[in-house]
Order: C-alpha cells, then sequence, then structure tokens
C-alpha cells in the first residue's frame, strides 16, 4: 500500500467506444469469447481494465483479500482472480460471476484517496489517483477493491471512471441499454430460446396447473375458470381463477364490479383440516347490490364451505407500502453507513438507530398476522379471506407467509418457487413499481417482496431443519430482484407481462371492453432481448453455488386417505350449535368481532338483503366461533398421524409436519438478517485496508463480549440446577412445549429451564475467522443467534442462562442486545445477532 500521495492530475475521459475498439483489437478471441482471461457473454466487450488489484472477501467468502484483474465490461464489473482455472469454452454462459457485479446493482462508486475519499460520478475530475475503489451496490453489498503499488495510475484512474460513467448513463434507458449488453447479441436470444424451464416446480400458468396444484391439495369444491382470459374483468387479476364449483361463470362476470380493481374473492391454498385461504381486494360500497349478486357473491365468499367465513383485515396493524419503503431506506443508510462523507453511526447508538427504522417490527407484524391466520386454518370447518383494499401487496405477503408455516411442500424449493410465481408473479404484485427499476416512480417503491423474504429467513433461523431452502437461496433471491434481468420482475401482472412477450397492446370501449390492437412496425422494437425467469438459476450462478441452495430434510408424511383430505374425521361434532350459514367474522387488531358494515349488502337500514333473506338472531354470535376454535384446538389428531402428535415437539418444533411453525417474536428472537444486512458493513465502517483487516467490527466485538457474560451466567446459574433432580426439571417442560402452539403471547421465562435426554443438538463452534495476516488465535463469535431451536426448550426465551455450563458451551447461544439482562427494555429491542 502506498503511503504517499501519487501523481495529482485530472481524470482523461476516454470515450467508452474508443477503449472499447482498442481493447478488442488486441485481446479478443471471438471464437473462445476469452478477453485477458475474463470469458465475456455473446456481445460482450470490455471497456477497461487494471491488472494487479485486490478485492476483499466477505465472511461468507472466507475473508482476507485476493489478487487479480478488474475488469468493466458493458454490463458488469468483473474480477478474475489470478488463480482462477481457464473457463471452460463448452460450458453454458454464466451472467455472473462469483466475483462480479452488474452495473445496474451498483448504486454509487467512491475512490479512496492517501488523505481522502470521492464520491465519483460521470462529470468528475479526481485530482489524486485512487489506491482503493470501493462500489455501493443496491442489494446492501459494499466491494472494495485495493490497487497494488505497482497498478499503473492510468489504470486504476480510468477503470474508476469509466464504471462511474457506466454504471450511471446521462440519458434514458439505461435498464433496456443493460439487457441488450447481457442478453441482445444473437448468440444469446437463440441460447434463451433453446432454455428449458424448470419440470419440478409449478408455473401456474395453464388450467394443468391450476388442476395439479387444486389435486394436491385435496380441494374438491373448487375449479379453475379462465372467465377473464382476455383480462375484461380485471387487469391485474391472471387470466385463470380458482373459484367455488356452484358459482357459473355467467354469474361469476357480475361480481367483479363489486370489488376494489374487480379482485374478487380467489382460491390460494386449503389446509389439510378442511379450511380454505381466500385473497379478495375491498368490496365497493357505491353499487347497487341486487339480489342474485348478493347469492354469487355469498357462495363466491363462502366457498366450499357453509358456516363460517373469518375476514382478516390487513390494513390496521399491518404497515403501509410507505413505511416499509422508509425503515428499509433507514435500514440501509445504517447498514451501509456513507463512507465518502465518513458518516457512521456510533457503537454505542447502533442497536438504538436498528430499533429506529422499524424493519424488525414490521417484520414482526407480518409474521404475527400470519401466525394468527394459521392458527384459524388448523381449526378447520372455515373459510379464511385476506382483505387489503388493492389486494397486491401485503395480501401477497401474509397468504405466502402462512403456506410457508403450514404446507411443508412450500418450504422446499421447487414449492417455494412456485408459491412465489403463485401467490406475487401470477397474482399481480407491482414488481415494477415497488422494485422501481427506472427510478421513475419514488412515491410507487416498496420492498414488499424483499420484506418477505426478511420474515422467511426469520422463520428459517427458528425452524432450519424444516426447510429444504436454504439462507444463500434466500440471499440469492433477495439479490436477483435488483437485477432487471427477469421477466418475473418486470411487469405489475400478467396483462402488461403478455403484452411484452407478445409485444401486443389492447384498447377500452364500453362496448367491445379490452381488446388486442396490433402496434405498428415501427413501435416493434426487434432489438429487445428475450428476458429469462428468475428461477432458471443455472444462467444466473455456478454449480457450487447452486449446491448450496438445499440441503436435506426429513421427508413429509402424505396425508392419510380421508374424505376430501380432511383431517377432522368428526366434522358435525366441532360446529358449534349457534352458527348457521353466512357467520361472517372480522379479525382485526388481534380480537374478533361483528361489524355491521363488514359486508354492505348486510348493512344499512335498506338493503337488499334483509329483504329477502331472514336471519337467526345469534348467527354471528363470537361465543360460537370461541367455541369452535377451542374445540378444534383439542381435537386428536386422526390416526394417521398419532405417532407425531400436536404435543409433540422435537428439535425443530412440533413434529407433525401439518402444524404451523409459529415463530418467536420476542425482541431478542428476531434477529437481523447479517448475511444480507451486514455483509458490507465491515467494508463501510473503514475496515477496508489490508493492516486493519484483523479486527473484528464493533458488532462483532460487542455480539462476543455478550457471550461471554452468557457463558459466566449459564457457570454461575449451574450449581442451582444441578441440585434439581432431573426428572422434576423435564415434566414442567414438557408441560410448557404441549401448549406451545396454543399459547398466543409466546412468553418469556426468567429462569432456566432443562431439556429432554435426548433431544438437545450439539452444535460444532465455528472455526476462528481468518485473514491475510493472520494474528494470535482468538475464539471466533458464534455465528449464529441463540433463537435458532435446539431441542426441547427450542420455544421460549431464558433469559438466565441453561441448565449446565456444559450445555451452554455446547450451544454457544447468544443475544447480542440489550435483552440478555435480568429485564427486558420497554421496547424489546432486537438483537444483530443471525
Amino acid at each position: 500500500m502506498l503511503t504517499g500521495s501519487k501523481t495529482t492530475f485530472k481524470v482523461r475521459q476516454m470515450a467508452p467506444d474508443v477503449t472499447e475498439r482498442m481493447l478488442s483489437q488486441s485481446g479478443l478471441n471471438s471464437r473462445s469469447r476469452e478477453m485477458f482471461g475474463l470469458r465475456c457473454l455473446p456481445g460482450e466487450c470490455v471497456l477497461q481494465r487494471a491488472v494487479l488489484v485486490r478485492k476483499k472477501l466477505s465472511a461468507r467468502e472466507g475473508g482476507g483479500w485476493l489478487a487479480g484483474t478488474l475488469f468493466c465490461t458493458h454490463f458488469r464489473v468483473a474480477f478474475v482472480p489470478q488463480e482462477s482455472p481457464k473457463p471452460d469454452e463448452n460450458c453454458d454462459p454464466v451472467l455472473l460471476g462469483d466475483h462480479d457485479v452488474a452495473l445496474a446493482s451498483i448504486e454509487k462508486v467512491v475512490a479512496v484517496g492517501p488523505s481522502r475519499t470521492k464520491l465519483v460520478t460521470p462529470n468528475s475530475s479526481l485530482k489524486f489517483t485512487p489506491e482503493e475503489l470501493v462500489l455501493y451496490c443496491r442489494d446492501l453489498r459494499v466491494i472494495c477493491f485495493l490497487f497494488d503499488r505497482l497498478t499503473p495510475d492510468t489504470q486504476a484512474v480510468e477503470i474508476t471512471y469509466t464504471i462511474a460513467k457506466t454504471y450511471q448513463p446521462l440519458k434514458p434507458g439505461s435498464v433496456l441499454s443493460l439487457q441488450n449488453a447481457a442478453l441482445g447479441s444473437v448468440e444469446m436470444k437463440q441460447f434463451l430460446s433453446n432454455r428449458r424451464r424448470d419440470a419440478h416446480m409449478n408455473w401456474f400458468e395453464s388450467a394443468e396447473d391450476w388442476e395439479q396444484e387444486l389435486e394436491r391439495c385435496s380441494a374438491s369444491g373448487w375449479r379453475v375458470t379462465a372467465v377473464n382470459d382476455r383480462f375484461e374483468m380485471s387487469t391485474s387479476l391472471p387470466t385463470l381463477n380458482v373459484v367455488p364449483q356452484k358459482v357459473l361463470d355467467t354469474e361469476l362476470k357480475k361480481t367483479f364490479a363489486h370489488f376494489n380493481e374487480g379482485r374478487i374473492p380467489r382460491w390460494c391454498w386449503r389446509h389439510p383440516r378442511g379450511s380454505d385461504l381466500l385473497r379478495m381486494s375491498s368490496f365497493q360500497n357505491n353499487i347497487y347490490h341486487e339480489k342474485d349478486d348478493v347469492r354469487n357473491l355469498e357462495l363466491i365468499l363462502f366457498g366450499s364451505q357453509s358456516s363460517l367465513c373469518v375476514v382478516v383485515d390487513l390494513t390496521e396493524e399491518m404497515p403501509s407500502p410507505t413505511d416499509i419503503q422508509l425503515a428499509h431506506s433507514r435500514l440501509r443508510a445504517l447498514c451501509l453507513g456513507d463512507i465518502s462523507a465518513s458518516v457512521s453511526v456510533p457503537d454505542d447508538k447502533w442497536l438504538s438507530t436498528l430499533e429506529g427504522t422499524h424493519w424488525l417490527d414490521y417484520s414482526r407484524c407480518c409474521l404475527r398476522k400470519a401466525a394468527e391466520a394459521s392458527c384459524l386454518l388448523r381449526s378447520g370447518h372455515l373459510t379464511v379471506a385476506l382483505q387489503e383494499p388493492e389486494d397486491r401487496d401485503l395480501s401477497c405477503l401474509v397468504s405466502s407467509l402462512v403456506q410457508v408455516m403450514c404446507d411443508p411442500h412450500c418450504r422446499t424449493r421447487a414449492g417455494f418457487q412456485g408459491l412465489v410465481q403463485k401467490e406475487w408473479v401470477m397474482s399481480g404484485h407491482r414488481f415494477y413499481s415497488r422494485v422501481n427499476y427506472h427510478r421513475d416512480s419514488d412515491k410507487e417503491e416498496a420492498p414488499v417482496f424483499l420484506l418477505f423474504l426478511d420474515c422467511v429467513w426469520q422463520l428459517w433461523s427458528q425452524y432450519p431443519s424444516r426447510f429444504q431452502l436454504t439462507d444463500d437461496f434466500l440471499l440469492a433471491l433477495h439479490d436477483s430482484v435488483h437485477l432487471p434481468l427477469f421477466c418475473s420482475f418486470l411487469a405489475n401482472c400478467q396483462r402488461e407481462r403478455c403484452k411484452r412477450t407478445q409485444h401486443l397492446s389492447q384498447s377500452y370501449t364500453p362496448v367491445n371492453g379490452w381488446r388486442d390492437v396490433l402496434p405498428r412496425v415501427s413501435s416493434l422494437d426487434p432489438s429487445d432481448p428475450p428476458l429469462p425467469p428468475v428461477w432458471d438459476w443455472d444462467l444466473q450462478y455456478t454449480r457450487q453455488r447452486l449446491a448450496s441452495f438445499t440441503q436435506p430434510i426429513t421427508p413429509t408424511p402424505p396425508l392419510p386417505s380421508l374424505p376430501n383430505g380432511n383431517l377432522n374425521t368428526n366434522q358435525d361434532a366441532l360446529r358449534p350449535s349457534d352458527s348457521v350459514p353466512g357467520s361472517v367474522f372480522l379479525l382485526s387488531r388481534g380480537s374478533f368481532s361483528c361489524p355491521s358494515s363488514l359486508l354492505p349488502w348486510r348493512g344499512g337500514s335498506a338493503g337488499v338483503y334483509k329483504k329477502s333473506h331472514r336471519r337467526a338472531p345469534s348467527s354471528e354470535s363470537l361465543p360460537g366461533l370461541e367455541r369452535l376454535l377451542k374445540a378444534c384446538a383439542l381435537t386428536e389428531p386422526p390416526q394417521g398421524l398419532t405417532s407425531s402428535s400436536s404435543s409433540s415437539m422435537g428439535p425443530q418444533g412440533p413434529l407433525d409436519p401439518y402444524e404451523p411453525l409459529l415463530p418467536l417474536l420476542l425482541g431478542p428472537c428476531i434477529g437481523v438478517w447479517k448475511e444480507c444486512y451486514l455483509r458490507g458493513a465491515l467494508h463501510a465502517q473503514a475496515f477496508s485496508h489490508p493492516v486493519s483487516a484483523n479486527q473484528p467490527h464493533p458488532v462483532e466485538k460487542l455480539a462476543w463480549e455478550v457471550q461471554r457474560l452468557r457463558e459466566k451466567l449459564a457457570q454461575a446459574s449451574a450449581a442451582a440446577t444441578d441440585v434439581q433432580p432431573l426428572a422434576k426439571r423435564a415434566e414442567p417442560q414438557r408441560r410448557t412445549d404441549s401448549n406451545f402452539n396454543q399459547n398466543t403471547n409466546n412468553g418469556t421465562f426468567l429462569f432456566p429451564a432443562s431439556r429432554p435426554q435426548g433431544l438437545g443438538v450439539t452444535r460444532a463452534v465455528p472455526p476462528p475467522l481468518t485473514s491475510a495476516h493472520p494474528q494470535a488465535s482468538r475464539p471466533a463469535p458464534p455465528s449464529r443467534p441463540s433463537h435458532r431451536d435446539h431441542g426441547g426448550n427450542n420455544k421460549h426465551t431464558f433469559l438466565f442462562g441453561h441448565p449446565s455450563a456444559a450445555e451452554a458451551r455446547s450451544e454457544q447461544r447468544y443475544y447480542p442486545g440489550p435483552g440478555n439482562g435480568p429485564k427486558l427494555s420497554k421496547n424489546n429491542r432486537p438483537s444483530v445477532g443471525s
């Protein structure tokens, strides 16, 4: 590393086309597409390169520094290590290597000199030669490159300027230019046209796909309708929807006008105990409800059930898209910092600032709402309808979380991909507006899908062995959202997606409705490349990275052969006597109510419903629903599942695979997704030079100190707990575990509890951190928080340690947050462990 300043001069603004022509003539092999050791995509050209560059590796990559060559192309910033194997000419092209970053993912470029830092823009002029190059990415990565003493000054300066000018074009159309740079060549278009889709997942694009899902869930009372095949009924709904068999298409067409954007109640999923999950938008109160309309509306709302319907309101307690966007912006500012302005949060205020972002509060809120809906579905014999004003944001999130909690199939890789395809892509989540690739609609931007991935990670961190997919898969999906190359995220609904692929536009007339209009020849852009789906992982990552996406899990036992796929065999005995067909309840703020205006056609002094229907006075009484839920909660499981009853708890939660995975929601139990949010913190906190690469991050040091204090508390409490007989300690724990799924408060206990014999899982201590300049060996802090499940006592948080010191040392449990003392803080601040 240089100790003094290099020669001071202004950046020579080399035109990219001149640089491209110069490098293309000198080093390109057109047959193998290899340029200076970099295997380029078809049509990709190198704009600039710099030799003798070292890249700082993240903790996931092993830490330390890696020497190699840095490239800048039209599409990416690529780094090729010196000792990397020669690229295989016969293998399929991969968009991004292990050390590459797409230009569209870069948010800002910072040059670090001997005594100053500077944010580099296309019009910047550097008055110093950069010693380091720091790339801040939109996916919360911070990539740092160090120029060697022998790196030519012109290469260091020009590659910095080339990256700054290429990732941020001065003219609009940057997304299209990036797509053409990666996928626009003739070879690449031909390659993409011959790609085969993943045959193991359900794409939900045909009637056969939906029929397959209905058969899998044993939903016999539902059918697939194509009444919206030309998007005449609703422009945001897909062409295929699942509705009750009792409703004909001619009757169904009259119900679209009674809901916002025509998003009628639609079937999403069926619980094995017989409950159905629906999604819908808010009712149109200003629409007159005729007699036939009322009948059709109620048939759709109740579905195949005839007694109860619970409408779950998603507006009272849930955050708005604006709140989610503000919280995510604050989280980014906290985790990334600003090295160009030397702004960072002090270490003693880091946790309080994290709490002030409200991001983890929103994750906890979404998990709580999904847990409430999961418990309702487990009760059976009712329909749960998720209602949101537009039914395109939070309903996608909650319905997906419910299925992840309750359906083991959705916790596999293929099942999770199909879940996202069904509840987000095909159901009309506004990816294009919420992700805001073009940066032209800041008011609509909101990372709702990223909040969903965070909630799934919270479940995975507490029940890791119940998931086939890993956090590597969730991280890859998180990063893919910020790359505008996939058709899954570049449209707001199926109609917009079809318009792009088929080059069709539509016009609306009151007589003919929506009709396709053939565009002019001049409006068709033949240069638009075909966009692959995000699930084509072989196109994005290498085989080594794909191998880390899944892990082996215990196979889920098949459902026993029961009528209609219902685990509750004695249904009539569980029905409350005062519950007649037509009972509707509203679940809001954790309590049930029966507002008169819940269904517009049932409220008011002059309504069609009251004239044409007679209802029992007690048909909507709350005790009926409460008795139903209590009776279903106390029922014994069927004979096919007696060996794994709901009261049996294993190392990873309930042994019954059809019981919901209810998460712990206390402050210490909701952790920060460290592999995602904190992977750039080491660079942003000015630890980029090799001389300081061995020093731990301040947050890491804080977590390690908290862990040492916890071990001392465990040793102090070991003497008191050892004198108690094991049998007396195990019995209260079993009693607590059996009531875990019925406890909605997820209580925190201020005393240690023992673990039944045979249920403990010993975790290996991670190896110490390594770096380029090794120091004296020191114990490495644990890489996971203690809220991950281990043994029988994984259901609660114990603030005073564990029964024995040996057990505490083997588990390496810690909560690096202010809640580790004898008393919880008022706000239950979250931990930073992951």
